[in-house]
């Protein structure tokens, strides 16, 4: 792994989709005049939050969101993973990160594969699969710097997809979420903290900004966590392979 500069792009989400990109092009513009070479967006970048909005703001990939990020990344000469955005596709509705390299190529696209499906009565309840279908594969890419494993907000409360991706040889992982006011406080941190300690790598988040007046309010900060102690304490060299393993079921994208 070498030395690069990551941005995290933490912006205000509004019900306007043209005016919600053009915040992009803007954010990541400036970020590469900063020296970045990984811009991080986050989850629903281009729409509000909720399953009510979902079927509103899908496009097809490519499609106008996608093809801006595809712009903005070869204008800027980067790596843009590309938050998420409701994506349709013969029918059915994804939470979509597509991710561009430096000369505006499509690297991937990882669907969000756990689905926030909560119910805390009294509180709050969000159904994702009441509009949503899951994704299906891993999702890793290559740049310069490292390899990056990609997952979207809920991804990041199961440690075998970081497991999974660590043994796949990534030193990044990068979660774009919007965890609310409820989870947010209570997890947010604590789960990325958790899965840099337990994989030893770095771990970046990015959330829309918090918007009271939304009808779902993100938490926001969005954070980078390092655990830099892999010559102290070499877990990955300590594992008993012999006693358990994380396999994947499926071959992942990437």
């Amino acid at each position: 792994m070498t030395a690069f500069r990551l941005a995290v792009v933490q912006l205000q989400v509004s019900s306007d989709k043209a005016n919600n990109l053009s915040k992009v092009r803007r954010l990541v513009k400036e970020a590469a005049g900063q020296g970045s070479k990984v811009v991080l967006l986050p989850e629903c970048f281009n729409s509000p939050y909720g399953t009510s909005f979902f079927s509103k703001y899908a496009e097809k990939i490519p499609g106008e969101s996608t093809q801006m990020l595809s712009e903005v990344a070869k204008e800027n000469k980067l790596h843009l993973v590309g938050g998420s955005i409701p994506e349709e596709d013969s029918g059915k509705l994804y939470n979509t990160c597509a991710v561009f390299g430096p000369e505006g190529e499509l690297i991937l696209k990882h669907r969000k594969i756990h689905l926030f499906d909560i119910d805390v009565p009294g509180k709050i309840r969000f159904q994702e699969s009441e509009t949503l279908s899951p994704g299906n594969s891993l999702s890793t890419f290559d740049t310069p710097f490292c390899r990056v494993g990609v997952g979207i907000c809920y991804d990041m409360r199961f440690a075998e997809l970081a497991q999974l991706y660590n043994r796949k040889g990534c030193q990044l992982l990068v979660y774009p979420g919007a965890f609310n006011m409820m989870t947010g406080p209570a997890h947010w941190e604590l789960l990325q903290r958790a899965r840099a300690l337990d994989n030893q790598m770095y771990v970046a988040t990015a959330s829309p900004a918090r918007d009271e007046a939304a009808s779902y309010v993100a938490w926001g900060h969005s954070t980078v966590y390092l655990a830099d102690i892999r010559q102290q304490i070499p877990i990955s060299s300590q594992r008993r392979d012999d006693l358990y393993a994380v396999t994947a079921m499926q071959q992942g994208s990437g």
